[in-house]
Order: C-alpha cells, then sequence, then structure tokens
C-alpha cells in the first residue's frame, strides 16, 4: 500500500482531485472526447478516486484494513443495485464513509458504480455516476460526527443525496440529448425527474435508517479495534 507521505501534498490532492481533477474528466468525457471512450474516462477516474484514498492512509498496516473494509462495502454497494427500486448504494456509501473517512466514501461510491454497471451496462453516463455516489460518500465523511450524533440529520442527507444525485444525471442528460447545457433543458430535466428523484430520496432515507445502528456498530466496533 503506497504512502503519500508530504502532508502539504497530500492536503492539496484530498481538494484538487474530487473538486477538480475528477470533474474536469467527466466534463470532457461528456464535451470533448468521442462518447465511446466513457471507459477510458471511467478508469481514469477510477484511479484518480484511489490517489484521492491514499491521501488517507498515514501507516501501512491501518492503510491496508481500511482498504479491506473499503472493499467490503463496495461488494455490499454492488449487490444491493440488484435490488428492485430501492437501492442501498448511497446508505452504504455514507456508512463507508461516517466510519472510515471521507476518502473511503469516495472510493466505495466511484467503485461501487464501475463494478455493478460490468451488469447494468457501461456507457458515457457511468463518470458521472460515479462522479454522484463519489461526492455524496466525500461529502458525509466531512460531516461524520455531525452524521453519527443525529438521526434528524442524517435523514436530511438522505434526502438532499437523492436530490442532488438526480440533478448531476440531470446534467449528462442535457449534455447528451442537447450536446451542450442549455438552462432550459436542464430545468425541463429536473422536472421530469422529480419522480426519480423522489424515489432516490426516500430509498436512501429507509436504508440509512435500517443500517444506522446494526451497521454503525459494527464499523465503530472495528474503527476502534484496528484503529482504521
Amino acid at each position: 500500500m503506497t504512502i503519500i507521505k508530504n502532508q502539504t501534498v497530500r492536503t492539496v490532492l484530498r481538494y484538487v482531485i474530487p473538486f477538480g481533477v475528477i470533474p474536469a474528466l467527466v466534463i470532457l468525457g461528456a464535451t470533448v472526447f468521442d462518447e465511446k471512450r466513457y471507459l477510458i474516462i471511467s478508469f481514469g477516474v477510477a484511479i484518480a478516486s484511489i490517489v484521492l484514498f491514499m491521501t488517507g492512509i498515514e501507516k501501512k498496516n491501518i492503510g491496508s484494513r481500511r482498504m479491506v473494509m473499503v472493499a467490503v462495502m463496495t461488494a455490499l454497494a454492488v449487490i444491493g443495485r440488484f435490488i428492485p427500486l430501492f437501492k442501498p448504494i448511497t446508505a452504504l456509501c455514507v456508512m463507508a464513509a461516517m466510519y472510515l473517512g471521507a476518502e473511503a466514501g469516495f472510493l466505495c461510491g466511484a467503485l461501487s458504480v464501475l463494478v455493478s454497471n460490468i451488469y447494468f451496462g457501461q456507457g458515457p453516463w457511468t463518470p458521472f455516476q460515479m462522479l454522484g455516489f463519489g461526492l455524496i460518500g466525500l461529502f458525509a465523511g466531512y460531516l461524520s460526527e455531525p452524521l453519527r450524533k443525529s438521526r434528524v440529520l442524517l435523514i436530511g442527507y438522505g434526502v438532499l443525496a437523492g436530490i442532488a444525485y438526480s440533478m448531476m444525471m440531470d446534467v449528462w442528460t442535457v449534455l447528451w440529448y442537447n450536446g451542450s447545457f442549455s438552462p432550459a433543458l436542464y430545468l425541463t430535466a429536473i422536472v421530469s425527474a422529480i419522480p426519480y428523484t423522489v424515489l432516490y430520496a426516500v430509498s436512501n432515507v429507509t436504508f440509512l435508517l435500517l443500517l444506522r445502528k446494526p451497521m454503525g456498530e459494527k464499523l465503530g466496533r472495528i474503527k476502534l479495534k484496528y484503529g482504521v
């Protein structure tokens, strides 16, 4: 497990990668590159997500344990996408971020989409999905302490995550349909996607409430025991 030792470099990368490098890759993939090259963009996002994860590793043995836990959470999220209608992927990414860190949440979200889309279908939408779920995990990590302490805040985050993810995917819809961004088309896409947005939000809240105590207790014990 590679460790980025320079603290300044690590701090810079923690913000440049999720808010600069990866969004730039996603937008370039949708507007500049041939859409048939979406796999290159998707793997680029995956590699950048792994590098982001490495910025949170301070000790090699702890980093390895943390990676194993992220792999388990990612596998659960992949399996969860096979559940009809209500899917726990957001809840699992949030739980991973709350107990394993923001970078772990981003990696869980991005990789779970890439892996599960082997079955559900890869396409130019995949990088947008990876970024969407990645950011949901990242911000959950930033807000981990208040989210662990307050059920109300966790419910609110689940609702906002559903809305934010739907709106991000609406950006891809407009770019795919129009070839460029149009505020009018974007508003139309948001309105037409309201039923799906509500479904996202409800499923997020449902699974967060179901997983909050049992999974939180298990992840909390692992974090305490192994210093993850």
